[in-house]
């Protein structure tokens, strides 16, 4: 839950302003704005969305700052309401909506400060999403770079070592990697992660120029865990190229898609070169 999240936060004293109220447009006028996004998105061929906790407050998830968010409960001595947990919380129509854009090449890139992972769970492709501030599902070898994607929460928080072992081996008759593993979640004076900041600031900086395709993980083999149930391993996106050219498809828990999410396909990114324009974000 981002109660647990915050929780695990180290105290900071300046959280931003807390409590401003929601505002909701009268149905004429958002039908229009809706309208005139569409045209924008249809009309742009550099789409990137920038999205935040807000997406995910319909699947039960709360925000920090809004009206009922866990810092503005905070601030007045209230506990956080919450209605389930990060591992029950199910991606939105609005997460949908960003998998369907995607699917259909109307949006070239996703840049995400949510922890929640409902981006990866909803399906969404990896190689074109950035998470900001890491993800609560996910723990990076510092050797490798392998991500492995659990079942559940990691554990830790503030890029700490999660007390397991990376088991990735480069290639067969080698020894594992045994690596350290840390999970992914940024603490308040963490600076972004390198590689999601730049990949994020280019896709969203193109003006006009032919786009070279620069995302790293082309080709990427996934592995798949075999002595620890419940989890998968994946390529980082930011990992070396390998050469194998295989593609893998990871398939979340039997309990994740009973509930009815759909598989994340890890794909190498499109090679095709194309013009592009002023970034839509929202």
């Amino acid at each position: 839950m981002s109660v647990n999240y915050a929780a695990g936060l180290s105290p900071y004293a300046d959280k931003g302003k807390c409590g401003l109220p929601e505002v909701f447009d009268p149905p004429e006028e958002l039908e229009q704005k809706v309208w005139e996004l569409a045209q924008l998105v249809w009309q742009s061929s550099n789409v990137v969305f920038h999205t935040g906790a807000g997406i995910s407050t319909a699947s039960g998830i709360p925000d920090f700052r809004g009206p009922h968010g866990v810092w503005t409960m905070e601030e007045q001595g209230l506990a956080p309401k919450f209605d389930t947990t990060f591992e029950n919380a199910r991606p939105t129509k609005t997460h949908m909506a960003l998998v369907q854009l995607e699917r259909v090449g109307l949006l070239r890139f996703l840049v995400s400060q949510n922890v929640d992972g409902l981006h990866v769970r909803s399906g969404f492709p990896r190689d074109k999403l950035a998470e900001l501030h890491g993800n609560m599902f996910v723990e990076e070898c510092v050797k490798c770079k392998t991500q492995y994607v659990r079942d559940a929460v990691v554990g830790s928080m503030g890029l700490k070592a999660t007390g397991r072992l990376c088991t990735v081996a480069k290639s067969r008759g080698l020894r594992a990697c045994r690596g350290e593993l840390r999970d992914t979640i940024l603490d308040w004076e963490d600076a972004l992660p390198d590689r999601d900041l730049a990949l994020a600031d280019e896709a969203s900086s193109l003006t006009g120029q032919e786009e070279d395709c620069r995302y790293p993980c082309q080709g990427a083999q996934t592995h798949h865990a075999s002595r620890a149930p419940g989890t998968r391993t994946c390529p980082s996106p930011w990992a070396p190229p390998c050469k194998s050219g295989l593609v893998g498809t990871c398939h979340w828990p039997p309990s994740a898609a009973e509930a009815g999410w759909s598989s994340s396909t890890f794909s190498p990114p499109s090679m095709t070169v194309m013009p592009t324009c002023v970034s839509t974000a929202t």
